[in-house]
């Protein structure tokens, strides 16, 4: 169940996870009418071979121009994964997962990352965004290209959601 606005009161944060520039203006909004919270930004470089600056670098660019005072925001630079931005991101000093937090990701990515985030411990709470729909469209408007991406995104998360569930699984035998 996604958090309403209203019921932000008991929130320690919110961890923002790399990715879209629409999570990054949903923390400042977040932010600007919740002056308690803070905020994590977890992300890397999403390649195995970093070659540029990070996520975090970007992020933390971006909230700078936004006005965000540097006291409210933490940053985790290293994490490639969403298992990396969940355990990286917990060992940030400051960041305390035993308080409630706020996970913003792309709606397609959150049953994968808000699983992941409780496995490793975070008492966390979605708030989801960036959602894709299509209205009403003729069966002749199909396109193969565009059906092939949204099967690509599909098949990503369930992919991933089924590597981190045999995961952990198998960490359970250990």
């Amino acid at each position: 169940m996604a958090v309403v606005a209203g019921q932000l009161q008991a929130y320690t944060g919110v961890v923002v996870l790399g990715g879209s520039k629409e999570r990054l203006k949903a923390a400042v909004t977040l932010l600007r009418q919740h002056p308690h919270l803070r905020l994590l930004f977890t992300g890397g470089d999403g390649k195995w071979w970093a070659s540029g600056p990070t996520e975090a670098d970007e992020a933390e660019a971006f909230f700078k121009r936004m006005g965000v005072p540097a006291d409210r925001v933490l940053y985790e630079r290293a994490s490639r994964t969403t298992y990396e931005n969940a355990v990286l991101g917990a060992a940030v000093p400051g960041v305390d997962i035993t308080q409630p937090w706020l996970l913003v990701t792309s709606a397609r990515h959150m049953p994968r990352a808000l699983a992941v985030f409780r496995a490793v411990g975070w008492n966390i709470a979605p708030s989801p965004m960036d959602y894709r729909s299509v209205g009403f469209s003729r069966w002749t408007d199909y396109s193969l290209a565009r059906g092939a991406v949204r099967w690509q995104l599909v098949l990503h998360e369930w992919m991933g959601l089924a590597a981190y569930s045999v995961a952990a699984r198998l960490s359970l035998r250990a």
